[in-house]
């Protein structure tokens, strides 16, 4: 059908199109030809969603190598940072999860660098959980309490070693063997495990 025809349906369309600039015209030609060599190379999709493919299972199989090294040392789990994450969600079913984040608070306070910012941290970590009767009071004997608390008088980056320390020990000691043998820690060795067997046999 012509579009001068009287009463043409796209008449109005052919004069609209008849009044565009002629770059927009080209402009919407060469899009039509990119759409039209993207819509003949399907291979492009199945490569990328390959490639993905292959990130994710680098991914799993990293994750699950990791999840095996948390029980090898309670020094593999603290340098995983999903290993600190699991162990942080344990803790909170035991309702001692201060210990863990005093000791994250104390590794993150040895990374200031400004002496005033240094003092005003170490304040608050002491009175969120080292002074008696703190929000969230960490186990530690009353000498190293003490000992802490002199140690703020003049601020540096160590002077809550020796109470981390006491507090890594106690987590070492008690916290971290339970946490191997609770059963979301079961679960995700079992899971890693048989990712590791399941990579194994296709290899």
């Amino acid at each position: 059908m012509s579009c001068w025809m009287p009463r043409c349906p796209a008449l109005s369309m052919c004069r609209g199109l008849a009044a565009l600039p002629i770059t927009c015209l080209e402009r919407a030609k060469d899009l039509k030809s990119r759409l039209g060599i993207l819509l003949h190379k399907p291979e492009l999709g199945h490569k990328t969603g390959s490639s993905s493919k292959l990130q994710l299972g680098s991914r799993r199989r990293d994750s699950s190598r990791e999840v095996l090294e948390w029980r090898e040392s309670f020094d593999q789990l603290l340098k995983s940072k999903s290993g600190v994450n699991a162990f942080h969600t344990f803790l909170k079913t035991e309702f001692s999860e201060e210990n863990l984040d005093f000791w994250l608070a104390c590794e993150d306070f040895k990374k200031t660098r400004s002496k005033t910012k240094l003092a005003s941290k170490a304040n608050r970590i002491f009175e969120e959980f080292v002074q008696s009767e703190a929000p969230r009071e960490v186990n530690i004997d009353h000498e190293t309490r003490e000992i802490t608390r002199k140690n703020l008088s003049g601020a540096t980056s160590a002077c809550f070693n020796e109470a981390q320390a006491k507090t890594r020990t106690l987590m070492e000691k008690d916290s971290y063997p339970r946490f191997l043998k609770s059963a979301s820690y079961q679960d995700m060795s079992r899971q890693a495990a048989s990712r590791g067997t399941s990579k194994r046999s296709h290899t």
